[in-house]
């Protein structure tokens, strides 16, 4: 994804003619006239500056679009406030969800840390879940910071001067797609009862706390800064006050922050700072620079020095990791991944006749001179598609459809550039003078560590009782017993027993170095052997859902991608460690899954850039769609939509810079569209992709996408022709969501997103002429980056939207918006879906995995149009059980049954609320007192009259009464037969 790019890298990556021109039209007429003027400088020269401005040359032109200013520290408090707001008001405090798991994988675990006077006792701080404690060694834990302005964390400490004092800084520190801003740094003084906002908002990114060792308001921040811009609010700050104040100690520029930060035990007077230079955007991630480096401080960290002395120049210096033995602390590592272009021969290995080089400047009578049987050779083993053979090829070129240079240009894939880099990589260094000078110590290429994403990776530790033995981790977990010359990799394997890829924590114990704990992507493990056997403590519903679906099983299977942890399914009846492990049906990083409404065998999903197959029955086929020879290489977002027709299930929908559809489950593929983005320059990250896909359910021939680079489109025949709709919206932003309403045929809502520029606003729009005009549905939402809205499918004014620090309902069309709370945490919610027989709407968060919410209680006060003062919801139905009398031992807890019954307060009074349980005959037999402010509420009652009896089984009243208003509904308490 990172490789760096050279001048033959453009002609690899470019169509041998202009990208934004339909080759179909075009083609034969450019190539004519270069071959005419092939020779003519000055019309060459005019050509040439006529279209560069134009034209899209693959991933090497970085040239940035304009884009948008990023939140300011001033709006971003702002949000954080209004949201406060609507947290303490909403209606939706005592709504039930729930939690459907799964566990059986873990979420992206950025850090740890341990009580050393207990270690039973541990904090784990997730990517975009917030932070988990545990007081019983990991078989169980709770969430203890999911009320906080921001769940995603980038980095926990533990005060080695008192236990209970926690630090926690928001922001994650991986710098990857969904590594999202934090709020500063929080304090708890009691375990994680209670926390106190500490100040550093417009930090946004924390890559380390350090404690002092013995001074309780003692503490070292460092902070990365914003990840999508440049900001001051980075570098070290340091508190003497508990965090009261911060003084920053250490800066070097607006796009340099530091990433690691480490503290002399014996001598806190002297710590070790790690700078990092780096800059993402949509289209490009600069990954290092000049201001990137390794700084000591003598005094405390009041004043810093830069340390040069052995470490590889600093403009090729990308992320580094720092530890310092603590046994002898003279001696410190460092891991970095070092950028500096290295120049390699080709990885070709194959003896073919040619290689894509070849092919670059190769003019047309030198192919047509070229054997077939060489070029049928290369094709195979190159990976063309079958239908691609000499014979077809020279027929094609020598009719000018193309020029030799289209096989070099042909292979463009986002996904095999994450694994195929020409740089240096991870390099370990080791200091035995406190940091002063370094020498590289691992004496082989630690290939396969970072491949080109260490911004994703980067640290070291240090056994504590032995300086000569570290671990370093990326892709795989390795430990080096040698002082880093060699290493070996800790036993891994992505779905078994053992460990999953991809490690950003590491603890050891420093009483016993062979217990460990480890922390990635795949969850929590520990281990008591060095690492040799770990124990995965899969019991937390911490999961990253990029995508939701649902089948028609009865209960119903609910479907997700997740990050890094492939594609799993199950009961929409289930919860978190109920014994009923979700199946994993494929792997990667987990995209879009689709599944047919007649039959769940048959499955559509995979994983990042556009690898899609079809499983059905357990057979499976990749079906990503192909571009001809001559075209411009597909271009796949990392999340590629795929979608089925709501008319016909067996039509696919596939999005690239074009709409592709199959009629046949995506056997054959056409492309209903030209190039539907902006076609903008791009550097390393594929951009001008398509992010949405929507069909209308009223009619087949009405189809809108939306795209990364702020485009909007609409086809009304079917893909034949299409406008852009993009006028009177906010230029640029990510299109996140688009939905076409199943209750007006022009009526569609759209989402749109700043966060990749680091604006944090909320885009929502509606619009009922097919997108001709647009009007703002924001209402009173606080300023949130938005992923997904649709529309309940019984009523129009029923509308749920997430967003990356929670979720919402509208039940008024998007006048009013009221956050959901109680049950559900505030955390990324990505995609959303109700099911069309059960009427439950599943959320997918990223962080906290899935949750169910029966939303049938909402469509009936919309269905009422909110005409009564109060309401009263159907309870389900129960069945008697003869067990409720019997004696059980003192030791068991009482078998009792519980009714939940729901009701809504439609107005402002607060006024005394009452419910009474009557049987047919209308005599009393429960009454109870109940909330009576406006919203929501929920009663629990264990089928016991007033007497202390259960009751019987028959027909029973449910009276709700507040005031001169009373309403009521039936319930059975069915026999046991």
């Amino acid at each position: 994804m990172r490789q760096k790019l050279s001048l033959s890298h453009f002609y690899l990556n470019c169509s041998p003619f202009f990208l934004n021109i339909d080759p179909s039209k075009y083609s034969n007429m450019i190539h004519i006239y270069m071959m005419k003027n092939m020779y003519s400088i000055t019309w060459g020269l005019i050509l040439v500056l006529y279209l560069i401005p134009q034209y899209n040359f693959g991933q090497n032109n970085t040239a940035s679009p304009k884009t948008p200013p990023p939140s300011s520290l001033a709006e971003r408090k702002t949000a954080v406030e209004q949201k406060q707001n609507l947290q303490n008001t909403s209606i939706f405090k005592d709504y039930p969800l729930r939690s459907i798991g799964p566990t059986v994988m873990g979420g992206r675990i950025v850090d740890l840390d341990v009580d050393l006077n207990n270690p039973n006792t541990f904090y784990v701080a997730y990517a975009s879940g917030g932070v988990f404690k545990t007081t019983n060694n990991g078989l169980t834990f709770e969430p203890i910071f999911d009320r906080q302005a921001r769940l995603t964390v980038g980095d926990i400490a533990l005060s080695p001067a008192n236990a209970q004092t926690i630090w926690v800084g928001t922001g994650e520190n991986n710098s990857s797609r969904s590594s999202y801003a934090g709020f500063g740094i929080y304090k708890s003084e009691n375990g994680g009862k209670d926390w106190i906002h500490c100040g550093l908002e417009n930090t946004q990114h924390i890559g380390r706390i350090v404690c002092h060792p013995t001074e309780l308001n003692t503490a070292w921040v460092a902070a990365i800064g914003a990840l999508y811009s440049h900001n001051p609010e980075r570098g070290v700050f340091k508190t003497i006050d508990g965090g009261k104040t911060w003084k920053k100690t250490l800066f070097i520029n607006d796009s340099t922050g530091v990433i690691d930060l480490v503290v002399n035990p014996q001598n806190p007077n002297q710590l070790w700072a790690a700078a990092w230079e780096r800059d993402r955007s949509a289209w490009d991630f600069k990954e290092n620079g000049p201001g990137s480096g390794l700084y000591i401080s003598e005094d405390g960290g009041e004043t810093w020095k830069k340390i040069t002395q052995g470490l590889p120049a600093s403009q090729h210096l990308g992320r580094i990791g720092l530890d310092i033995s603590r046994s002898q602390p003279h001696v410190l590592y460092l891991i970095v991944d070092n950028q500096e272009e290295i120049r390699k021969e080709s990885q070709e290995t194959e003896k073919l006749p040619f290689t894509f080089k070849d092919f670059e400047k190769m003019t047309v009578s030198d192919f047509l001179n070229l054997k077939d049987t060489a070029i049928d050779t290369f094709l195979t083993a190159k990976g063309f598609p079958s239908k691609y053979t000499a014979a077809v090829v020279k027929k094609e070129i020598k009719a000018g459809k193309y020029s030799p240079r289209a096989l070099a240009a042909y292979f463009d894939n986002a996904n095999e550039d994450l694994f195929n880099t020409t740089i240096k990589g991870a390099e370990v260094y080791r200091s035995d003078d406190s940091g002063k000078s370094w020498l590289k110590v691992n004496s082989y290429e630690l290939e396969g560590l970072f491949y080109t994403y260490g911004y994703y990776f980067g640290q070291i530790r240090v056994d504590p009782q032995n300086p000569d033995r570290i671990y370093i981790f990326g892709v795989p977990l390795l430990r080096s017993d040698d002082g880093g010359k060699t290493y070996q990799r800790i036993i891994e394997e992505i779905y078994g027993d053992q460990i999953h890829a991809d490690h950003h924590a590491l603890w050891i114990n420093p009483k016993n170095p062979a217990h460990i704990i480890n922390g990635n992507d795949g969850g929590l493990y520990v281990s008591y052997d060095l690492g040799d056997n770990f124990l995965h403590f899969n019991n937390v519903a911490v999961g990253q859902f990029y995508t939701v679906a649902v089948d028609m099983e009865n209960p119903y299977q609910v479907y997700g991608g997740l990050q890094d942890n492939g594609v799993f399914k199950g009961s929409s009846k289930g919860k978190p460690n109920d014994g009923k492990p979700w199946e994993r049906i494929w792997g990667g990083d987990g995209m879009y899954v689709q599944v047919h409404p007649k039959n769940n065998q048959l499955i559509y999903t995979g994983f990042q850039f556009g690898n899609y197959w079809r499983i059905e029955n357990g057979k499976t086929k990749k079906i990503t769609p192909v571009h001809n020879l001559g075209e411009a290489p597909l271009r796949f977002n990392w999340r590629t939509p795929l979608v089925l027709s709501k008319h016909n299930p067996d039509i696919v929908y596939f999005g690239t810079q074009r709409l592709y559809r199959s009629l046949d489950r995506g056997d054959n593929w056409q492309a209903i569209s030209p190039d539907l983005t902006q076609n903008k320059p791009q550097g390393n990250v594929p951009y001008s992709t398509i992010t949405s896909i929507a069909e209308s359910p009223l009619d087949f021939a009405l189809i809108y996408i939306g795209t990364d680079d702020g485009q909007v489109q609409v086809s009304r025949n079917g893909g034949a022709s299409w406008e852009s709709i993009s006028k009177g919206l906010p230029p640029q932003r990510w299109i996140s969501s688009i939905f076409a309403s199943p209750h007006d045929l022009g009526t569609v809502y759209l989402t749109l997103n700043g966060y990749r520029y680091d604006e944090l606003k909320s885009y929502v729009y509606k619009s009922i002429d097919y997108g001709k005009t647009w009007s703002s549905i924001r209402g009173n939402l606080p300023d949130e980056a938005l992923n997904v809205i649709i529309q309940d499918p019984k009523s129009a004014s029923l509308l749920y939207l997430g967003t990356d620090e929670g979720a919402y309902v509208s039940m008024d069309g998007g006048v009013t918006w009221h956050v959901l709370t109680g049950d559900f945490p505030n955390v990324a919610t990505y995609d959303m879906i109700v099911h069309p027989r059960e009427q439950e709407l599943v959320l997918a968060t990223h962080g906290r995995s899935m949750y169910v919410m029966d939303i049938k209680p909402l469509q009936k006060l919309a269905q009422d149009a909110f005409s009564k003062k109060i309401y009263l919801f159907p309870a389900p139905a129960m069945t008697h059980s003869d067990r409720w009398n019997e004696p059980r031992p003192g030791y068991l807890p009482a078998s009792e049954p519980v009714l939940e019954i729901l009701y809504f307060v439609n107005h402002s009074e607060e006024t005394p609320l009452e419910i009474f349980i009557k049987d047919q005959a209308d005599n009393q037999i429960f009454q109870t007192k109940a909330d009576g402010k406006k919203g929501f509420h929920k009663v629990n009652w264990n089928l016991k009259d007033l007497k202390g009896n259960f009751i019987k089984p028959g027909e029973y009243n449910l009276v709700l009464v507040q005031g001169k208003e009373t309403t009521e509904i039936s319930w059975e308490l069915k026999k046991n037969k």
